[in-house]
């Protein structure tokens, strides 16, 4: 889908270059990408471009930003609505699937930047993601502890590291399959699985 972009305010044309990577990324390789066919895509010149981004890696930067302030507004959303932290995690876990499954380009997208060897603001910004993920989880484990709902033989740092390994091996499973989406069937059984293992007994 071609989004128009020639007279958008810069902030709107910011946030629909982030939306147009995304896209990009869930069609082909995110290291492919490239200023010329986010452009082309976005109905712009790539002289128009760089007037809100100079460089390919300030784009990259920006779409970084954003999933981290997206996935963790839905997270800390999910567990607010909670009233347990058991019911907490389910939801957690919900809403992160939902969010892969809407945006499939995402998690290409940080996979590829997590196996780049060298360092760079944007793998900084998917570590900074998934410890900022990790904490909000613990603390949910942490109090399911004191609540009684977990288990207290259950390690909370590996139960955590579970937690969104479990997401990830969902995600890499569905995008093996080529369809992203199919990760909202598989994800109940696995939530399931995930449960039962750190449920007090």
């Amino acid at each position: 889908m071609q989004t128009h972009a020639k007279h958008l305010p810069a902030d709107e044309r910011r946030a629909v270059t982030v939306e147009t990577v995304i896209e990009l990324a869930a069609e082909q390789n995110p290291s492919d990408i490239t200023t010329a066919a986010i452009a082309k895509r976005m109905g712009l010149t790539q002289g128009a471009l760089f007037r809100h981004f100079p460089t390919k890696d300030s784009i990259l930067n920006a779409v970084m930003e954003w999933v981290a302030e997206q996935l963790l507004r839905r997270v800390d959303a999910a567990i607010l609505n909670a009233i347990s932290p058991l019911q907490a995690l389910e939801q957690v876990f919900e809403a992160h699937i939902e969010f892969v499954a809407q945006h499939p380009g995402v998690p290409r997208m940080l996979f590829g930047e997590l196996q780049h060897a060298k360092e760079s603001v944007a793998k900084q910004m998917v570590k900074i993601l998934l410890q900022s993920y990790a904490k909000r989880i613990g603390r949910l484990l942490d109090e399911g502890q004191a609540l009684g709902e977990v288990s207290k033989d259950i390690d909370v740092v590996a139960a955590a590291t579970v937690f969104i390994g479990t997401i990830q091996g969902l995600v890499m499973q569905s995008m093996l399959t080529g369809d992203v989406k199919h990760i909202r069937n598989r994800a109940p059984g696995a939530f399931a699985i995930y449960l039962r293992g750190i449920s007090k007994k």
